[in-house]
């Protein structure tokens, strides 16, 4: 199976973290994980965003691939996979917490998004403390 995602090879730090996190699925997955714990293909399917299996399946990949998430057989399903975080991916946080913000000041939102918005805005470093130890928590 081929990679839908283009390697830019001009060395422009914008395109090359572009290439690796830069599209919307990628980013919504990375989203679920950090602030909904979600972990399973499942939970990923369910997010209510209408991801299609296949581009799903090949986002989970490319994001395995490029050392953002690590795929584990699941202890209490030994058929199925669980997918955390690793440092690496858990270190896209703050790229998160900004498109949030911005995302707040220019693009309506719902009450429970403006709720997270001002978490961010009131005690951003907390939000991040809380959201780092959930996610090695979960390993």
């Amino acid at each position: 199976m081929k990679s839908e995602v283009k390697k830019h090879g001009t060395g422009c730090l914008v395109a090359q973290g572009v290439d690796i996190f830069g599209d919307r699925w990628t980013l919504l997955i990375i989203r679920d994980m950090l602030l909904y714990g979600k972990k399973t293909y499942g939970e990923f399917l369910g997010a209510g965003e209408c991801i299609s299996t296949n581009i799903l399946a090949v986002r989970l990949k490319h994001l395995e691939a490029e050392g953002i998430i690590e795929k584990r057989r699941d202890p209490e399903n030994g058929r199925s996979f669980v997918y955390n975080l690793t440092d690496k991916g858990l270190a896209l946080a703050p790229v998160v917490f900004e498109i949030i913000r911005w995302s707040g000041k220019h693009a309506a939102a719902s009450d429970v998004k403006r709720t997270m918005l001002r978490r961010i805005e009131k005690d951003r470093d907390g939000f991040m403390a809380e959201i780092t130890a959930r996610v090695k928590a979960q390993r």
